[in-house]
């Protein structure tokens, strides 16, 4: 099943690589890139700060590494590593950096203060709160200058992170990361929004202008820079070996920005819209709505099929034989990763119009599938992906093993074409040994706005 001969890894930095073309990239990606002076819907702007040492030091985390993994049943297959920031380990850190580069150019422009405040299954917060440490260990802004307010549900907990925000006194007062004491882990959307809906304007009366900074142009421009890098490191041949590129995906935010690196590509004659990879949506069973969404686009049933017990095994196993969903599952609701939590999130529709127009299709894993996949695909990555531990019991973020687990299901089961290359987006991997917890007086609970605002103190 493996190759022992596979061509060597390239590695590069997604953001420093091309950050003269990033000005082309927004212009392409961002109906009106202008800043936004409202309190409320407040934006910095998409400008970005002179890329000067310090500048460099800041976005030196933002590594990536292209990665042939051998064969897979004849499908050559390609791991794009997106988790190479040890303060993250996850693809969250592209698009950080370059919210937090926006925060500082718009405090240098204006000299106003920026709060961002921003809402997380665990990732995003951990990502932001790391790119606000890096900006002020490479000393473009002061503490007071620019900080974060991250809210998370309790099911992200055991993937918040310790770092000097958390550790040093008066930035972890001035960087809380909250935590949502109520039972719906989306909330924390609607939550962190009426938080800055609510407090915005006495802010920014107060000289600090408030970014609610969930917005898919804001991870867009940054995860369009993967389109950029496979095509110097590896353009796609689509009449040899026409490609599909996989991903583990809650909004698809990721995929989308690929997409859109693909259409400047295509927009400015440096590859063919013929070329386009297909795209296979991989999600797990609390949230198979982008599956679900895809599958009703081509009509077919727009609910999962039913999982009876089975007493033989005590698995659930699956009433039908749909191949995108799972065979077997512990439980036909389990959450097997937290990180992916949004339901009927509104990037199916274009996601659903990008696989009509150029291939693909959606494929939901359970946890019981990758626990089987587990010790075949840690040998078969090996050193490709160090970051997966012996013991699976012990791994943070799932998010990688789902998309290798949904590739070999997919291609086992036939809905991947003969001949098709696959890349593999490796958006997160972390376990126990990877990361210092973050608990005690590094966490503050919270229900409702109020708690919020008593929290967040000038």
């Amino acid at each position: 099943m493996r190759n022992p001969t596979v061509p060597p890894m390239t590695s590069g930095n997604l953001l420093l690589d091309f950050y003269d073309r990033l000005p082309e990239v927004v212009a392409h990606c961002v109906p009106d890139p202008a800043p936004v002076a409202d309190p409320v819907v407040f934006s910095p702007g998409f400008a970005l700060p002179e890329l000067d040492d310090a500048v460099r030091a800041f976005l030196s985390a933002a590594t990536a590494r292209w990665q042939p993994v051998g064969e897979y049943r004849g499908h050559r297959v390609t791991l794009l590593d997106l988790t190479g920031n040890p303060g993250t380990h996850t693809t969250k850190t592209y698009a950080s950096l370059l919210i937090v580069a926006r925060a500082v150019a718009h405090i240098r422009r204006t000299g106003r203060s920026l709060m961002i405040v921003s809402p997380t299954s665990a990732n995003k917060g951990v990502a932001l709160r790391d790119a606000v440490l890096r900006a002020l260990d490479a000393g473009l802004v002061g503490p007071e200058e620019l900080r974060v307010v991250t809210l998370a549900p309790q099911s992200g907990r055991h993937k918040l992170r310790a770092s000097r925000l958390s550790t040093d006194p008066a930035l972890r007062a001035l960087n809380p990361q909250l935590l949502y004491t109520g039972k719906e882990p989306e909330a924390v959307k609607s939550l962190a929004r009426d938080y800055v809906r609510e407090h915005a304007a006495a802010w920014h009366a107060r000289g600090v202008d408030v970014w609610f900074s969930l917005e898919l142009s804001n991870y867009m421009v940054a995860d369009a820079s993967r389109a950029l890098f496979e095509q110097r490191v590896d353009p796609i041949d689509a009449a040899a070996r026409p490609r599909l590129h996989a991903h583990a995906v809650s909004s698809a935010f990721g995929l989308l920005g690929y997409h859109a690196g693909r259409s400047l590509l295509e927009a400015s004659g440096a590859a063919s819209e013929a070329s386009r990879p297909a795209s296979l949506l991989v999600q797990h069973l609390a949230t198979a709505d982008m599956v679900l969404s895809l599958r009703a686009a081509a009509g077919a049933a727009p609910t999962p099929p039913a999982y009876p017990l089975d007493p033989a095994t005590g698995l659930f196993r699956q009433a039908g034989d749909d191949p995108r969903f799972p065979a077997t599952t512990y439980d036909p609701g389990e959450v097997l990763d937290a990180t992916f939590y949004t339901h009927r999130p509104v990037t199916s529709g274009p996601m659903n119009e990008i696989i009509a127009r150029f291939g693909g299709d959606g494929i939901v894993v359970s946890l019981a599938e990758c626990v089987a996949r587990y010790p075949y695909l840690r040998t078969w990555l090996g050193a490709a992906l160090p970051l997966l531990p012996a013991d699976f019991r012990t791994l943070r973020e799932w998010s990688t093993v789902m998309a290798f687990t949904g590739v070999t299901n997919a291609i086992d089961r036939g809905l991947v074409a003969p001949g098709r290359d696959v890349v593999v987006h490796g958006t997160g991997c972390y376990a126990d040994a990877n990361l210092e917890p973050l608990c005690g007086d590094g966490l503050v609970e919270v229900a409702d706005p109020a708690d919020i605002a008593a929290a967040v103190r000038p």
